[in-house]
């Protein structure tokens, strides 16, 4: 395959905006005529990049006014104004095909952050992730994150759609780059944009106590305990999760047993000796066995409604 370079007229924001033309074979073995087609096609799609790149420029600055006025508190009725006005410039300047239904009024807010990547770059990122899932997307820029408002689908949109979206784009992060992302539930007016912008950055904090290099939360976590968990300090929660664990983890790995896998499997079977132990595949007498050496390590008990909780939070952190 040959790569041929289709630049903007303007400056890209990002390197994931750069875009080539690939074709197959070596084109400079092509004779000069192909090579002339090539390099007009290449030519078309730097012009249909720049017409996008301008329409985005024009999306950013209502993004942005949007975020403004949400930050200001601004009258619900000025907010509605322009992002309908976001719509119509989207229908007008991109000429769009309809999209997806949309209830009148209707709308979500994402929240998203990023650590070990330059400022602006998750801005850019969304844009790109959003592209084809919402031509009406505004995506504002706030430092190294991004207040994102959409037009709300019909049907709800769960945090690992969201997660899948981006998940073609991780390999841009670079080594350290970090994406975390909060989703609102959708907020029927303009009015309940505010609202929904803290329900979505709550939302984030949840993701941020996450393992992964792109981390989605939405609002069905924030009436969980995992939102409590968000909140705790990371020396304390390291400390808690030490104090249940670390010895099971010790015996585990210098016995090569399997007292973890165990203690989780016990916990998702709410204490049922036979279910956990056919979820295992051991007899039952093995899975006591376990569960004893597992309390005799951590002085608990696992017969105890309480312990139980402090196991399964502490497996929570992990």
């Amino acid at each position: 395959y040959s790569l041929i370079p289709a630049p903007a007229s303007t400056e890209a924001d990002a390197s994931l905006a750069d875009w080539v033309l690939a074709v197959a074979g070596d084109v400079t073995e092509w004779t000069g005529k192909r090579q002339q087609l090539a390099d007009n096609l290449a030519r078309l799609a730097a012009a249909e990049r720049t017409r996008r790149d301008e329409g985005r420029r024009l999306r950013r600055r209502l993004a942005d006014e949007v975020l403004t006025l949400l930050q200001r508190d601004a009258d619900p009725a000025e907010i509605s104004r322009t992002l309908y006005a976001s719509s119509a410039m989207a229908a007008r300047y991109e000429g769009a095909a309809e999209g997806p239904t949309v209830a009148e009024g209707s709308w979500l807010v994402l929240s998203a952050e990023g650590t070990g990547l330059p400022e602006g770059a998750v801005r850019s990122i969304l844009e790109e992730a959003l592209t084809d899932a919402s031509d009406r997307a505004l995506v504002a820029g706030a430092g190294t994150g991004a207040v994102v408002v959409l037009p709300a689908p019909g049907t709800a949109v769960p945090a690992d759609a969201l997660r899948d979206l981006l998940a073609p784009l991780e390999a841009g992060l670079g080594s350290e780059g970090r994406i975390t992302l909060g989703v609102s539930a959708p907020a029927a007016e303009a009015g309940g944009l505010r609202g929904a912008l803290e329900e979505a950055r709550h939302a984030r904090r949840i993701a941020a106590a996450r393992v992964g290099r792109i981390c989605v939360a939405g609002p069905e976590e924030l009436a969980s305990h995992v939102l409590l968990l968000a909140a705790v300090p990371d020396e304390v929660r390291r400390a808690f999760r030490s104090r249940l664990l670390d010895k099971v983890i010790a015996y585990d790995i210098e016995h090569q047993a399997d007292l973890v896998r165990t203690l989780e499997a016990f916990l998702r079977s709410d204490g049922s000796w036979t279910r956990c132990a056919a979820q295992l595949h051991v007899h039952v007498n093995t899975l006591r066995y376990r569960i004893g050496r597992i309390e005799e390590l951590t002085g608990r008990d696992l017969s105890r409604l309480e312990d139980r909780v402090d196991f399964y939070l502490a497996l929570e952190l992990a």
